[in-house]
C-alpha cells in the first residue's frame, strides 16, 4: 500500500479568484497561477514516497462556464509542470447528489483504489471545508485547512490549519508521522 498527500487544486496548487470574498476556479490556462513553494512542496513530497493526488470539483463544467477542453488543458499545463501522479475531477454541482463531489469522498476513494493508497497513512489538503469533510471522510490521518478567510463554513471535526502545501508539508516530514 502507498501513501498520497490529496491535494485540492484550487487555492492549493494554484491561486483561486475570489470575488465578494468567494472563491472560483481559473477556467482558462491563461488564468492559471502556481501557487509559491508548490513546486518544492510536490518535490518533497514525490522524494519521500508519496503520491501527488489532486482531487478537485469543477462544477463549472456542468454549468457551461467552462469546457472540457479548457479543463483538460488546465490540467496538462499543471501535470507539464509540477510532480503530479493523478487528477480526479468531480465536474458535477450539489444538485446532481454524485458520490464524487467533495465533500463525499469518492474522488480519495476512486484513487486509493487505482493507486492502492492506505488512505490512513495519507492526508488531505484544501482551501474550503468541503476537502477536509472529504478528508475526513475517507478517513485520512490529518486533513490540513489553509484559510483564506472566504465568505463561506469553515470546517468542522477535527483538522489542522496551514499556511501553504509547503507548511503542511514540512510538518509531516518533519515529524516522520507518514510511516
Amino acid at each position: 500500500m502507498r501513501n498520497a498527500f490529496f491535494l485540492d487544486r484550487d487555492g492549493v496548487i494554484n491561486r483561486s479568484i475570489v470575488r465578494a470574498g468567494k472563491p472560483f476556479a481559473p477556467v482558462h490556462v491563461d488564468n492559471i497561477e502556481i501557487l509559491p513553494g508548490v513546486c518544492r512542496a510536490l518535490s518533497l513530497l514525490r522524494n519521500a514516497g508519496f503520491l501527488n493526488i489532486v482531487v478537485t470539483n469543477q462544477p463549472d463544467i456542468s454549468t457551461g462556464h467552462q469546457s472540457l477542453d479548457s479543463l483538460s488543458n488546465i490540467h496538462a499545463f499543471l501535470q507539464a509542470n509540477l510532480p503530479i501522479d493523478d487528477v480526479l475531477v468531480c465536474p458535477h454541482i450539489d444538485d446532481h447528489k454524485c458520490q464524487c463531489r467533495k465533500p463525499k469522498p469518492g474522488l480519495l476513494l476512486q484513487a486509493a483504489c487505482r493507486w492502492k493508497i492506505d488512505l490512513s497513512k495519507s492526508f488531505m489538503i484544501g482551501d474550503r471545508w468541503r476537502d477536509i469533510e472529504a478528508g475526513q471522510l475517507a478517513g485520512c490521518k490529518i486533513n490540513f485547512f489553509i484559510d483564506y478567510g472566504y465568505s463561506e463554513q469553515r470546517p468542522k471535526g477535527e483538522y489542522q490549519e496551514a499556511s501553504s502545501l509547503l507548511a503542511a508539508v514540512k510538518h509531516v516530514l518533519s515529524l516522520g508521522i507518514y510511516n
